[in-house]
């Protein structure tokens, strides 16, 4: 999630202090991500120091206004006009909790999975009943919350298939066969380690009697 551009964004809209850059985006998302005003701060800064955002008037009660740039405001539409990057080196704990479960010796991963999908389950049943709680899904504030809703409705849905999938595909293995031992191959840390260079004595060159150098 980018708070970054979608402050921006808000911003572009006209200008705004902090409590009111955070209350506009609870709007926009129904809380879903609640942000604190020490966060919205942080984040305001960056982007002066960006030249994106600079402070503009103050008001009676000492509000100090953030308004947009022109740069702030081509960026915004820069992040409006471009996908979303899915990084795809992003850890899931729960993808790793059973690659790693599935091969250790003595671990019922099929009660790992049953255990997973109930809590999944009960996410999405959580999830449905705040959708359909009487919302009224024609005004701005409510379908943008609900677009939010069935995003993560959809993430929920797509874990418990994927929860059965693996399921599946763990009934094919016995367990015994899958699990890794150890390796006795004990990886190499940092450089390899160099041949001992042997220091060739050095010659006395103190001169002798005869006055050569010995």
């Amino acid at each position: 999630m980018s708070v970054r551009q979608s402050l921006l964004a808000i911003l572009d809209q006209g200008p705004c202090y902090g409590y009111q850059l955070r209350a506009e985006f609870d709007r926009r998302t129904g809380s879903t991500w609640p942000l604190n005003v020490g966060q919205i701060y942080n984040t305001l800064d960056r982007l002066e120091r960006d030249g994106l955002v600079e402070k503009g008037d103050v008001d009676e009660h000492g509000h100090v206004y953030w308004q947009i740039t022109d740069a702030g405001a081509e960026e915004v539409r820069s992040w409006l006009a471009s996908p979303v990057q899915r990084t795809q080196g992003t850890r899931d704990e729960l993808a790793i909790k059973l690659a790693v479960a599935a091969t250790l010796p003595g671990v019922d991963v099929s009660a790992i999975v049953q255990t997973q999908r109930r809590a999944s389950l009960a996410q999405l049943q959580e999830l449905n009943r705040a959708k359909y709680a009487g919302a009224n899904p024609d005004g701005p504030e409510e379908l943008a919350w609900s677009l939010v809703v069935d995003s993560m409705i959809f993430a929920a849905e797509a874990e418990v298939r994927w929860l059965d999938h693996s399921e599946q595909r763990l009934a094919l293995h016995p367990h015994h066969a899958m699990s890794l031992e150890l390796s006795t191959e004990k990886p190499r840390r940092g450089r390899p380690v160099k041949d001992p260079v042997v220091e060739q004595p050095k010659r006395d060159e103190t001169p002798s009697a005869t006055g050569a150098v010995r």
